[in-house]
């Protein structure tokens, strides 16, 4: 049994090329390359998309205009005079570029639109046709309304705090950028660092946005139809000291990890009152905090010294000053017998002590031994008072 034939498939979508103001075969040797490679090429804005075939949409490669110096006719080594001028090399910063193109035709319509773009005129050194003149008359239209809708690539959404810290932090990727203006009035700013006499001179430009153009705040000021020529106004007036901040790195990383760094000053605290120390940790309440070495002697006035330090610490108790140290105590003397009165029966010569002389030392008498006859009567009489005394 026959089946029925199916329905015939459509077609399958071809992707859309992006849209370029001019494009072709371009053949294409850089700085590392042995040998030109060919490439479809188309121009957009102020870059030079290289493709792989005029049906792929995905680039391989691109040329960025933005760093342009000059385009200058090429002659390659060993060829004739007769040579029909199909090449031409592209000047930028830090490289060239050479180009190969099939034709003279072909290569004057290439520097016709990259000096459009570029210069933002329509050359008239060229050998063109009034079409071709009128097509880049078109690009140039179309490259003015680009931009002045389009931000330049040194425009960052930042505030003016992050744009000063960018330019600090990374001098080698350009001493000026484009951000949105700080009043929020739908303006710009423009914030260059650089340095003057050896100091870091940082300023701020108002940039207004009036109509379809902008205008520079300063003393006389400056009208331009975009952004991109008010960074160029910069450049060019500076003679090239201001270049246009490009950063390496992803800037929102960047700030991200910078900002956490930063301790900026509480608002009403004078900077020089320093932070309040941590609270001291609890402590024995019979530990004394030490103050200074005590004497090792004793002085003189220990009235005034002790007063001395009630005023200097009046929570501290006053330690007794340390004196000299005591001697240690010998063995006890042997005790003596009392002595016996005198009789007659006792031979001459001991009878005792005699009298002590006029003016000469009393010897002392232990305590429990009786007293001698030869003491003065005064003496005797006062002992016998005291020892009447004491038995009372």
């Amino acid at each position: 049994m026959a089946t029925a034939p199916g329905l015939p498939r459509a077609p399958k979508s071809k992707p859309a090329l992006p849209s370029h103001y001019y494009e072709g075969f371009l053949e294409k040797k850089g700085p590392k390359d042995r040998d030109y490679k060919k490439f479809w090429a188309g121009l957009q804005g102020l870059t030079i998309y290289l493709y792989t075939s005029n049906r792929d949409p995905q680039y391989v490669e691109k040329v960025d205009l933005s760093n342009f110096l000059a385009l200058t006719d090429d002659t390659p080594k060993g060829s004739s005079t007769m040579d029909p001028g199909t090449h031409f090399c592209l000047s930028l910063e830090g490289q060239e570029i050479r180009f190969k193109v099939d034709s003279l035709e072909s290569r004057e319509m290439w520097k016709g639109f990259i000096m459009t773009v570029v210069e933002l005129k329509v050359p008239s050194n060229l050998t063109l046709l009034p079409g071709h003149k009128y097509m880049m008359a078109e690009a140039l239209t179309k490259e003015k309304d680009r931009r002045a809708q389009e931000k330049p690539s040194c425009f960052l959404n930042v505030s003016r705090v992050e744009a000063q810290l960018l330019l600090e932090r990374y001098p080698d990727c350009g001493n000026m950028l484009l951000r949105p203006g700080s009043d929020r009035s739908g303006g710009f700013s423009v914030t260059t660092r650089q340095m003057l006499n050896g100091a870091e001179v940082v300023r701020h430009y108002k940039v207004k946005s009036e109509g379809l153009g902008y205008v520079i705040d300063v003393e006389e000021p400056i009208s331009c139809s975009s952004l991109h020529d008010v960074v160029s106004y910069f450049v060019s007036n500076t003679k090239g000291a201001l270049v246009p901040f490009y950063p390496d790195e992803d800037y929102e990383k960047v700030l991200g990890d910078a900002k956490p760094s930063q301790q900026l000053p509480v608002p009403g605290k004078p900077p020089w009152v320093s932070t309040p120390l941590p609270p001291v940790p609890a402590q024995d309440e019979n530990y004394i905090i030490p103050i200074s070495d005590e004497p090792t002697a004793q002085y003189v006035n220990e009235d005034e010294v002790a007063q001395f330090c009630r005023l200097k610490a009046p929570a501290l108790p006053l330690r007794p000053l340390a004196g000299p140290k005591p001697k240690k105590q010998g063995k006890p003397l042997p005790r003596v017998p009392p002595v016996p009165h005198k009789t007659k029966t006792e031979p001459k010569g001991l009878a005792g002590p005699k009298k002590a002389a006029p003016g000469s030392s009393q010897p002392k008498v232990p305590f429990g031994m009786s007293i001698s006859t030869d003491i003065t009567e005064e003496l005797e009489r006062k002992l016998q008072q005291r020892r009447a005394n004491l038995e009372k």
